[in-house]
Parts: C-alpha cells; sequence; structure tokens
C-alpha cells in the first residue's frame, strides 16, 4: 500500500449535519490514509448541536469540524481534493466551483436530518440513520484498493457505494 493521503471532500447544502458526520468518519474509519473535508453551497454557519451529539456519542472526533462554504476549498492553496461526494440530492443537481486536481466524484443522498420534523426522539433517531447510512458507504469506500485500481474502476466502485451502502444499512447484504 502506498503512504499517500487522498483528500475526500463531502459536500452538502448546508454543510450542518450530513457532510459533517462524513468528515468524521472518514477521518475515523481511513486510519490515516484520507483526510476528510466537508463544505456546503449555503452553509448554515453553524453544526447542527446533534450531529456533534452523535458523534460524541460514539467517541469519534468533533474538534475542528465546523460549517464553511465550498468556496474554501475551489480558491488557490486550498488542499487539492482526490474524491467529491455530494450527499444531498439539492447540492447534486447545483453547479459546484471547478475542483482543481479533476478529482473522482460520486453523489451519495442521504435524506436529510435537519430537516426533521417531529419529536426530540424522531429527530435523534434521523441523525442516527444518517449516521448508519454514511458510516457503511465510508466503511465500503476506505476498503477499496484505490491504488491498485485505475480511475474508471474507481469511478465505478464510488458510483455504486451508495447501493451498497444503503442495503448494509438495511440489512440487505
Amino acid at each position: 500500500m502506498s503512504g499517500r493521503i487522498y483528500n475526500v471532500l463531502f459536500l452538502c447544502t448546508g454543510n450542518s449535519a450530513r457532510s459533517i458526520l462524513a468528515e468524521a468518519l472518514i477521518d475515523h474509519w481511513g486510519k490515516g490514509r484520507f483526510k476528510g473535508h466537508s463544505a456546503g453551497s449555503f452553509p448554515r454557519g453553524a453544526v447542527h448541536p446533534l450531529a456533534f451529539e452523535v458523534l460524541e456519542k460514539l467517541h469519534l472526533r468533533t474538534s475542528g469540524l465546523r460549517s464553511k462554504s465550498w468556496n474554501e476549498f475551489a480558491r488557490p492553496g486550498a488542499p487539492v481534493m482526490d474524491f467529491v461526494f455530494t450527499v444531498c440530492d439539492q447540492v447534486a443537481g447545483e453547479v459546484c466551483p471547478v475542483w482543481p486536481g479533476n478529482p473522482v466524484t460520486a453523489h451519495w443522498g442521504v435524506p436529510d436530518p435537519a430537516a426533521v420534523q417531529g419529536t426530540e426522539a424522531e429527530q435523534r433517531r434521523a441523525f442516527r440513520d444518517a449516521y448508519v447510512v454514511l458510516e457503511n458507504q465510508i466503511k465500503l469506500f476506505v476498503a477499496l484498493p484505490i491504488d491498485k485500481l485505475d480511475r474508471m474502476a474507481i469511478k465505478r466502485n464510488v458510483d455504486d457505494i451508495t447501493r451498497r451502502g444503503a442495503a448494509s444499512a438495511l440489512g440487505l447484504s
């Protein structure tokens, strides 16, 4: 295995929940091979408290997590991304900036837990559900032998992860 660290950017509209969870998860499950980043097209400016709660309960890193604009990663001097994944349907349909380095991109749609209206228990369940789906997708991703695959094989695999990750989360695989 190469000693290379792959930069992964997770995009969402508000950058307050799903992309934040994904950033923490890739840092955890990537075990130093992957560095997570997250951003939003219209960042809310704050991480949703339930995102922090889920991560803290599972002993994942929360320090340094913040809601930020995707413009931070499109400007000169920003880390060059190897992978850019959209995690919400709205941002997947937006015109994204041109990312330096020609990263592999994919859409890993996950329902927005921050949009759930209802009881506190229902809101917490929505965050846990989003966490489980993202965790399954990220575990599949970090298990790929990226340094042994060509770009087209990597692209096919990352595109397929949404279906496989959702099936794993639902206990169907």
